[in-house]
């Protein structure tokens, strides 16, 4: 390997350690008491709000693929390709930031809307990742890593373990999967983001607290898409770690 593929090599390394470790005491707390809730609201809610999300995701994976054209750079290293990248999230970082305070500072309804605007942002930050990293978002396949990419950097401990195993075996797991599971996909990213996002709707701590969540929401998902996207392309086999 090159001196800039071994540095990446230890950051994976560190990642995967973060990535399949247990969560403290406080957030295992926090994720029961979450699954309590979630058992008692009736199951034609959860349906709604699944089918609602489904839409939601598909309507922004279908704009953001619209908007993202293939980058003509094939030829750039994989050091090259990250400090696009890096410009691409601080890009995105301050569009989520400004978009955070806006909603938060305007109330309730405005807070609401939070929801999908963020959402999309995310999901076009990581098409032109994929893109940057040379895959074709128009591909079905690609489309369904972006959204393992972002259930990863989303999710719950358990769910996080199962989304890494499939994502670190993605040749053999790929054609086993046919469509996401919606339900789960969607509670577990509304689980994780669930508590900041009511703070934002606080009166006097919403522009705050909605700059703020936004701007570590796009770092965590930055931090995660690169380093799926690094597993893929050195392919390192599960053995090596």
């Amino acid at each position: 390997m090159k001196e800039y593929e071994l540095k990446v090599y230890e950051e994976l390394k560190s990642w995967r350690k973060e990535v399949l470790k247990r969560s403290g005491i406080v957030g295992r707390v926090s994720k029961r008491a979450q699954n309590r809730i979630n058992e008692m609201i009736p199951e034609k809610f959860h349906r709604v709000v699944t089918e609602s999300i489904k839409n939601m995701v598909k309507a922004t994976l279908f704009g953001s693929d619209i908007t993202t054209r293939p980058y003509r750079k094939k030829h750039l290293t994989l050091k090259e390709r990250e400090e696009l990248i890096q410009e691409k999230l601080s890009t995105y970082r301050r569009t989520a930031v400004v978009e955070g305070a806006g909603t938060g500072a305007g109330g309730i309804l405005l807070g609401l809307a939070d929801f999908p605007l963020l959402l999309s942002i995310k999901m076009k930050f990581l098409f032109e990742v994929a893109s940057i990293y040379g895959f074709d978002t128009k591909q079905y396949e690609e489309r369904l890593y972006i959204l393992h990419v972002f259930q990863l950097a989303f999710s719950s401990d358990e769910r996080r373990r199962e989304t890494f195993f499939i994502l670190e075996n993605w040749e053999n797991e790929k054609d086993n999967l046919t469509e996401m599971d919606w339900q789960v996909f969607q509670q577990e990213y509304r689980d994780y983001i669930d508590l900041i996002k009511m703070l934002q709707l606080v009166p006097g701590l919403g522009a705050i607290v909605g700059a703020y969540a936004n701007h570590n929401l796009l770092d965590q998902l930055g931090k995660t898409a690169r380093n799926a996207y690094r597993m893929r392309l050195l392919q390192i086999p599960p053995r090596d770690w």
